[in-house]
């Protein structure tokens, strides 16, 4: 075998694993635990341009204005729940991938001092504009 097919087959299986992690952690919170405690964490993209930095959160289900945004030294956090759609009520689930409860993201930004300047959402996407202060 190939050492860059090993490669693929070791990183297949690790992803695997984080994914089934994320599962089980997901599934247990929907079980019953109703602690305050981040379960997931959405996917991020982080650009810089010209002394501006765009972050895009991917929080398909969320509403943009439940999203609390907290900027802690230099790590931004972004945080809410996503919820269950009421159509899951007492039926049976046969594949449940997306994931739902409380999020937490901290996201480090790069070093300098910044402002938000912007704040929208697109396509299930949360689009915060900041700009460099020094």
């Amino acid at each position: 075998m190939t050492s860059t097919r090993h490669t693929m087959m070791w990183e297949a299986a690790v992803d695997a694993l984080e994914r089934a992690e994320r599962l089980h952690r997901q599934f247990f919170r929907l079980a019953g635990q109703h602690a305050r405690v981040p379960i997931w964490e959405p996917p991020i993209e982080v650009f810089e341009h010209d002394g501006r930095l765009a972050i895009v959160v991917a929080l398909p289900g969320v509403p943009p204005d439940q999203v609390s945004l907290d900027l802690e030294g230099g790590t931004l956090v972004v945080a809410a729940e996503r919820t269950l759609p009421r159509a899951f009520a007492g039926g049976a689930v046969h594949c449940m991938e997306i994931p739902y409860g409380r999020f937490e993201r901290h996201i480090r930004l790069p070093a300098g001092r910044y402002r938000l300047a912007g704040r929208d959402s697109e396509h299930g996407c949360l689009l915060l504009d900041f700009e460099r202060l020094d």
